[in-house]
Formats: C-alpha cells, sequence, structure tokens
C-alpha cells in the first residue's frame, strides 16, 4: 500500500515496524502489434519491469503516425515531476517538447525566489 511521496521516493508501508522507499520514474510501457508499436507514457516504481505494474498512466504515445501522436496529461505530467520522478531519455524528450520540463523549470525558479 502505497502512503506518500517525499522527493522522488514513494512510501510502501509493509506492516507497521518496516517502511520501504521506492523510486518512482516517468516511462514508456510498450503496447500494439508486431511491428507497429504503440506505447503509454507511465508513472512506475523504478523495479517493476517494462510493460509490468505501474502506479498512473499520464499518456500515450504512437511513433506510427507521420507526424507522431502524443496524448499527454499536462497537469498530471508536470505534478509528478515536481514530486520528484525521473523520466527516462525518451519521456524526457517527450515531455520537453510538451512544454512539461520548461513550466516545471519556471516554477522551481518561483519558488526559490528568482
Amino acid at each position: 500500500m502505497l502512503i506518500r511521496i517525499y522527493k522522488n521516493y514513494y512510501l510502501c508501508k509493509l506492516n507497521s515496524k518496516k517502511r520501504k522507499y521506492m523510486s518512482v520514474k516517468i516511462r514508456l510501457a510498450r503496447h500494439g502489434a508486431k511491428k507497429k508499436p504503440f506505447y503509454h507514457i507511465v508513472v512506475a516504481d523504478s523495479r517493476s519491469p517494462r510493460d509490468g505494474r505501474y502506479i498512473e498512466r499520464i499518456g500515450s504515445y504512437n511513433p506510427c503516425t507521420d507526424p507522431a501522436t502524443i496524448d499527454l496529461d499536462f497537469d498530471k505530467a508536470l505534478w509528478w515531476m515536481q514530486k520528484g520522478a525521473q523520466p527516462s531519455d525518451t519521456c524526457r524528450s517527450i515531455l520537453s517538447y510538451e512544454g512539461v520540463l520548461v513550466k516545471k523549470h519556471l516554477l522551481d525558479g518561483v519558488k526559490k525566489g528568482a
């Protein structure tokens, strides 16, 4: 059972005595047929498999269309980035294209008083 977020870790309550922290990542989960990939953009524990268990689905990416189709929940992606979720390289470029990284950068500057 996931309890709360501390920086880029989820606090997982195993029982009343043991607590365990999990690193959270934003990455792609592959779906679709052979030679026709379709990806879900998900927030997942870093130890879970590529297409396995995830915490939340925040969008989709279809590279087969021309141009590639990106459907992203901007607010959820920004919220997870502010909580410390680390994007993979491909997700970082998708988030940059959509403007999530720029907004996070600007909000961090406002918070610091720049």
